[in-house]
């Protein structure tokens, strides 16, 4: 299948985002001085914005790509809660899985940039793990909310909402149906994967739950396929920064344990690097929906990849649009 039919198939697929809901804060200025109370620079304020992070993040690349967003998480009932629900509605994101928490912030990342450099960043969050009602209406809603989506991302950043319980649900009612569950993980949650479709660590990631240091090929290949036997997921994509990224995908007609993941290792199309911010997210919002439009494994992660090129050229957390998608493909020998 050529590249524009799986394009073309993005905005008639709806993704089940699950996971960590963060609000990128970010204050822009310049700094012409050092302060005379401490060695630290002064910072005169020009600006401020606000962007999407983690799972809302991965949504909104959803959107931005023409797929059909819903998103299921915990926000605060504060100021940070209610400006992320407006900037998700205003994208056309569902959000009725979102539950509303008085106990617990809206998880804020707050990054202040000078002559387009971070000085400092900042956060405001709480890592217990969401119990109770939420965890109760969170389940219930995932349980409703699975016939009705081709696809699930689980978007981990350890914020309290992915748990292996959570992720037990997930699976009871999304493997009967074959529908594809793909997991941007955290090492300290790697028991939770078990059997899902896809996980997108990047090197460091892989190198620490594997147990094997990431130092050259050789080394990535051993600790990629000792996270597949282990996780028995069906696909690793292993995110490599500048030397782009490396899929390791289980022989689905085999049944021997014993047989080895096909690797296949696809060279960055990154023109220039500005921010890596959210660079994860835009993978596998664009490997899942890419998928789920019928694109082949290896086919998601080309597509993928372009996606992370796109983005790492802008400072902040960005998205990457259908046309840039569509343009960046053309532009290179991957048609």
């Amino acid at each position: 299948m050529i590249y524009k039919n799986i394009l073309r198939g993005f905005k008639k697929k709806k993704i089940l985002v699950i996971g960590d809901l963060i609000l990128d804060r970010y204050i822009w200025g310049k700094v012409n001085r050092i302060s005379p109370e401490a060695p630290v620079p002064v910072v005169e304020v020009t600006d401020e914005n606000f962007l999407l992070g983690g799972a809302s993040n991965v949504a909104n690349n959803i959107a931005a790509l023409g797929g059909r967003a819903t998103i299921v998480g915990v926000a605060g009932n504060d100021i940070a809660g209610g400006i992320m629900m407006k900037m998700l509605e205003e994208r056309g994101i569902q959000c009725g899985g979102v539950f509303w928490s008085s106990t617990r912030p809206t998880a804020t990342k707050t990054r202040i940039i000078a002559h387009n450099q971070q000085v400092v960043r900042f956060d405001r969050e709480d890592k217990e793990k969401v119990d109770g009602k939420v965890l109760k209406g969170l389940l219930g809603y995932i349980r409703s909310a699975i016939p009705n989506h081709d696809a699930v991302i689980i978007s981990d950043y350890k914020k309290g909402v992915v748990s292996s319980e959570l992720v037990r649900e997930v699976l009871k009612h999304s493997r009967p149906k074959n529908v594809f569950v793909s997991v941007d993980p955290k090492v300290s949650h790697f028991y939770c994967y078990k059997n899902v479709s896809l996980i997108t660590p990047n090197v460091m990631e892989a190198s620490v739950a594997s147990g094997i240091e990431i130092k050259d090929e050789k080394s990535l290949v051993n600790a990629g396929r000792a996270l597949c036997k282990k996780i028995s997921c069906d696909a690793i994509l292993i995110t490599r920064g500048e030397y782009g990224m490396s899929l390791f995908e289980k022989d689905k007609g085999s049944t021997s344990a014993e047989v080895l993941p096909k690797v296949v290792h696809i060279p960055t199309v990154a023109k220039n690097v500005y921010d890596v911010t959210g660079a994860g997210d835009t993978v596998i919002a664009t490997f899942t929906i890419a998928y789920a439009a019928g694109a082949s494994m290896k086919e998601a992660a080309v597509i993928s990849n372009h996606a992370a090129g796109i983005v790492v050229g802008e400072v902040g957390t960005a998205v990457v649009k259908i046309d840039q998608l569509r343009k960046s493909l053309r532009s290179n020998r991957d048609k």
